[in-house]
């Protein structure tokens, strides 16, 4: 009985999910769908459909829950709810405060994702191996900086090198990452993560997660944040300003390998960025060596300094 209910649930779903040639589909808010297709020139296609009510949504992911035994309860436990759905598509979804995609989600959102069928067949040579020939380098970045930080900034942005913007109070830090996003592929996936909504992104297929310091009722926290946004699928990761709550969990994400990774910290130069962002880190994970830690930073991660005197507010550093 249970199957007969959910596949009935599923149906206005199964016509973007189960094509042989859509890898997922995701669904940021009520009334659209973004189908992603296998080795699409554009791999992100939006559709609208009526029939995605919120109220479809939310009522299709407390079945989910309660057909699987998943716990799901977004005001005072858990929000979100993995499971795989019949012809093993894998469902991941979340609701209520702690997504938010605009203004219109007074009361929290919804979002989810389900895999689609498996990729066409293929062989090791499609994924270009072959006995004797070299492993491509898929998207390599520049080992030489250039020297103008104009277009250091520029080459960090369209290689996907991870960006940290740091700056004192009323710096612009965000101001000046709200700039830059204008400046990413209008077709990529955006999901950002924030204490409170300030990120003003352009790109239409995104996410907004909000984890509120004071607000928060629930039990979903940043260790739990992290495996959410890995299975959405981002093209870009945006975190809120780095604290001591979310360090740990903002440079784990850094590890997943998704390019365009963009975040804030407050500090007064690159170097002490470096430094401040090591130590909130430890601050929850004192196994880290320091000094290990702030080296492996400097590898991976470009500092956009701001500085400001009065009402004049400049980019000081790029590293």
């Amino acid at each position: 009985m249970a199957n007969v209910v959910l596949d009935s649930l599923l149906k206005p779903l199964e016509e973007f999910y189960k094509p042989s040639f859509v890898e997922e589909i995701a669904i940021n808010h009520a009334g659209e769908v973004w189908m992603r297709l296998h080795g699409a020139r554009v791999p992100w296609v939006a559709y609208n459909s009526e029939v995605l009510t919120k109220q479809y949504l939310i009522d299709l992911i407390h079945t989910v829950a309660n057909i699987y035994e998943r716990p799901f309860d977004p005001v005072h436990g858990t929000p979100v709810v993995y499971a795989t759905l019949p012809g093993n598509h894998r469902f991941t979804a979340i609701a209520g405060p702690n997504v938010q995609y605009d203004e219109n989600d007074i009361t929290g959102g919804v979002a989810l994702n389900i895999r689609g069928t498996s990729a066409p067949d293929t062989s090791f040579a499609n994924y270009h191996l072959k006995r004797g020939e070299k492993l491509l380098k898929v998207k390599p970045r520049e080992s030489k900086r250039p020297d103008d930080p104009y277009d250091r900034l520029m080459t960090a942005i369209n290689d996907g090198s991870p960006i940290l913007i740091s700056g004192a109070t009323a710096t612009g830090k965000t101001t000046f990452l709200n700039h830059m996003l204008k400046l990413i592929d209008q077709n990529s996936r955006v999901i950002t993560v924030e204490d409170a909504r300030e990120i003003k992104v352009p790109q239409k297929n995104r996410v907004h997660f909000v984890l509120s310091r004071t607000e928060q009722t629930n039990d979903f926290n940043y260790a739990r944040l992290l495996d959410l946004v890995v299975r959405m699928t981002p093209d870009v990761i945006i975190g809120g300003e780095i604290s001591t709550d979310n360090a740990s969990v903002l440079w784990e994400m850094l590890g997943t390998g998704h390019d365009h990774f963009y975040t804030t910290i407050h500090a007064e130069s690159a170097e002490a960025a470096y430094a401040a962002f090591a130590d909130r880190i430890l601050h929850t994970q004192p196994a880290y060596d320091r000094s290990d830690l702030i080296k492996e930073m400097k590898k991976k991660i470009r500092v956009v300094q701001l500085s400001r005197d009065g009402a004049l507010r400049a980019v000081t550093e790029v590293v």
